[in-house]
């Protein structure tokens, strides 16, 4: 991991959900540099606490534990949860009970403002031949699509009714580069995934907003135009890893949904 550049230490306390897994193990080393204390919390699997670090483990589906991995934080990146599509009673513990939970808790100890982490599979079902803004309607491509809808629509109740800002970030393809050539138009660099959250965790006004998680790349279907006054500048591109892509996969057949639809594989996986 190369050193983030002007990272601005924003915070005292800052909680890391969903620290154990492959986003969070991405992100662990990264916040450091956003706050002096950076809270580390999952259900297991998170080692012992290195300098400036603590940790809480905490099953998002329970209330009480949820609301001690909260107390004495002063933001939230909400990185916790079911990552894939999967049968609903799964989903409904992680992702919806404990959004509902993390929001709740959020607001009984005073926390502001947190960066939770949607998905791209909340707009699964638009195809790839459109290019679509945050203002679309949802059109979640699976259960788990239509639990980051909720935690979307969670978000703007507790900003509405209770002040708590928050960056809805619907996040493409995170991985340490492209798979494949759908994720050339929806990949997001480890480094650019943190210049979001810096630049969500410190722009002045943040209220809630919708921002698609994407690196610079040259093919894309989401407009970020709406989150200008976040101040996110992506620094890496797909574009890099184009031709290598290329190369190693073939050309796809476009009657296949994964193909037609932003979703990818998503829109067709199910039923449980």
């Amino acid at each position: 991991m190369r050193p983030m550049e002007n990272t601005l230490k924003t915070h005292h306390r800052l909680l890391l959900t969903g620290a154990a897994g492959g986003l969070g193990t991405a992100l662990r080393e990264r916040l450091k540099g956003n706050c002096e204390v950076l809270r580390l919390s999952d259900k297991a699997g998170l080692g012992t606490p290195q300098a400036g670090e603590e940790i809480v483990l905490a099953d998002l589906a329970n209330a009480d534990q949820v609301d001690t991995m909260v107390a004495g934080c002063d933001a939230i990146v909400h990185m916790g949860g079911i990552s894939v599509e999967a049968p609903f009673a799964s989903i409904l513990q992680a992702n919806i009970l404990g959004a509902y939970h993390l929001y709740e808790a959020a607001r009984k100890h005073g926390v502001k403002r947190v960066v939770f982490a949607s998905s791209n599979h909340v707009t699964g079902f638009y195809k790839q031949s459109e290019t679509i803004h945050a203002d679309h309607p949802a059109r979640p491509d699976g259960f788990y699509g239509l639990s980051k809808a909720f935690g979307e629509d969670l978000a703007r109740l507790y900003f509405d009714r209770h002040g708590i800002e928050t960056a809805c970030v619907r996040i493409g393809s995170s991985f340490p580069e492209p798979k494949d050539r759908r994720m050339l138009a929806t990949w997001l660099s480890f480094d650019d995934l943190h210049r979001l959250i810096t630049a969500c965790l410190s722009t002045p006004v943040l209220g809630h907003s919708i921002v698609f998680g994407m690196s610079n790349n040259a093919v894309t279907w989401w407009d970020n135009s709406r989150a200008r006054h976040v101040g996110y500048v992506a620094k890496d591109t797909s574009d890099v890893f184009r031709e290598a892509v290329f190369a190693r996969t073939s050309a796809p057949d476009l009657s296949d949904p994964a193909a037609i639809y932003q979703g990818g594989g998503f829109v067709k996986a199910g039923p449980f």
